[in-house]
């Protein structure tokens, strides 16, 4: 059981983010790190129960680590203020202390919830990221992005809340459904378009290797991805500079799922296509050429994701998705941002981007 160890660095709140194959139940640095504390409370996306969550539950009873057991049932409608009273309730019902310890298995979703859980049970308690998705593994288990979503928007209730490590098992990736691992290599291929055009140039050669998951083409896609998000967390940590990069595809990306409730369409799929609208945009803007959008676009639908808004559905409200974008964290003082590209590797921030430019591209795209 080897792992590769990407460390993100944040001086005494630094951690470990420990990547491989077979790495659960048993992991021994798992163990020492959950060792300190006075309670242990595993808390699991209903879908990984009996897979993952009960084995671990009892490996970590033989090692002598006791756990509590807590589900939370799957989808983005858990990122709710509902499943955040639940939880807290649940929780303090143990009477637990400051030295209690979260555990949160699952994807992105339950990442997201039980970190903000974390920030808030006594102002503050310990947790630990075990992502069993590849978004989560490559995204959002790393940089201490902690939320749930409103009836504003998503994302929007949260707080940047480090965890104590995380451990991405890759074997989980085997078990996971195609659609939902199509959807997590959005935010892969995110890296690329964003920050290194290499790397980008590497995932078009090894798609299919990384479709079969493979796994060491697996293994350097994903320690790659967290490297590159360590550094850019060590950067700007709060997002105030470089880390709006992240949020590449995220503007409409986020619309959609609004627009479609948080249930038809997964976080992946809508990024996917608002990183084609925003190259679309970027063009229109004169910032890069045409092509970079096709270029995406046969990309992404190679690897089985949507690219353009009639891939997900065929009627849109132009209006309804702007005012979304408004409502974006990004936005500031009444005024559309954007991420956008000059080319493969070389993104930016667009702060103040017209709303005109936005209608035409979409008026365009729905055309």
């Amino acid at each position: 059981m080897s792992a590769q160890t990407v460390d993100v660095e944040l001086g005494a709140r630094s951690y470990p983010v420990w990547i491989g194959h077979n790495l659960l139940p048993s992991y021994a640095p798992l163990l020492e790190a959950l060792s300190p504390y006075s309670q242990r409370f595993l808390i699991a996306d209903e879908a990984v129960v009996e897979t993952y969550a009960k084995p671990l539950q009892a490996a970590l009873q033989t090692a002598g680590i006791l756990t509590h057991l807590i589900t939370v049932p799957s989808g983005e409608s858990s990122k709710s203020f509902a499943q955040l009273e639940r939880l807290c309730d649940e929780i303090l019902a143990h009477q637990p202390d400051r030295k209690s310890v979260l555990i949160a298995l699952g994807g992105g979703v339950i990442g997201d919830l039980v970190g903000l859980v974390a920030s808030l049970l006594l102002r503050g308690v310990a947790f630990v990221q075990i992502p069993t998705t590849l978004l989560a593994m490559v995204d959002s288990s790393v940089g201490g992005k902690t939320a749930i979503n409103s009836r504003a928007g998503k994302n929007l209730v949260g707080a940047f809340y480090q965890p104590k490590a995380v451990l991405a098992d890759l074997t989980s990736l085997q078990t996971l459904p195609p659609r939902e691992w199509n959807a997590g290599y959005a935010e892969v291929v995110k890296y690329g378009v964003i920050r290194d055009a290499a790397f980008y140039g590497w995932l078009e050669e090894n798609r299919d290797a990384l479709h079969k998951n493979d796994p060491a083409i697996l293994t350097h896609a994903v320690q790659h991805c967290v490297a590159m998000k360590a550094a850019i967390v060590k950067a700007d940590e709060t997002e105030q500079d470089v880390r709006a990069l992240l949020n590449f595809g995220h503007t409409l990306g986020h619309a959609i799922e609004a627009e479609t409730g948080y249930s038809r369409v997964l976080h992946g799929e809508a990024v996917a296509v608002g990183m084609v609208l925003a190259l679309k945009l970027s063009a229109h803007l004169g910032h890069c050429s045409a092509a970079l959008a096709e270029q995406l676009t046969v990309h992404l639908r190679a690897m089985g994701l949507p690219a353009t808004l009639h891939d997900i559905q065929k009627d849109w409200s132009i209006d309804a998705l702007i005012k979304h974008c408004y409502g974006d964290k990004k936005a500031e003082h009444g005024r559309l941002t954007f991420v956008l590209a000059r080319s493969i590797g070389d993104a930016f921030v667009e702060k103040n981007t017209p709303e005109s430019a936005v209608r035409s591209v979409l008026e365009i795209e729905l055309g």
